[in-house]
């Protein structure tokens, strides 16, 4: 096991620890080591986008939703072509 000492904590951040520590029944080392643990590994994978951006969407976007119909795109200009 690691070691990790935190140096100039400020007197306010220590106090709002130190109660939240006292509500969970812990010890202020244990509380760190607990929302440490919380923040860097999440619960979950993070989702595929594709699946992130339809669960968004999913009530914009219904079977009326007209999509427009694609083209080609155009031809870029050629501009060293000569006259």
């Amino acid at each position: 096991m690691t070691s990790l000492t935190i140096r100039n904590l400020d007197d306010a951040t220590k106090q709002r620890l130190r109660i939240r520590a006292a509500r969970h029944g812990v010890s202020m080392e244990e509380e760190v080591r607990r929302i440490l643990k919380a923040t860097l590994h999440p619960t979950e994978a993070p989702s595929e986008l594709g699946k992130r951006l339809r669960d968004r969407f999913a009530g914009i976007a219904t079977e009326s939703f007209a999509v427009p119909e694609r083209h080609a795109p155009r031809r870029a200009p050629q501009w060293d072509e000569p006259e």
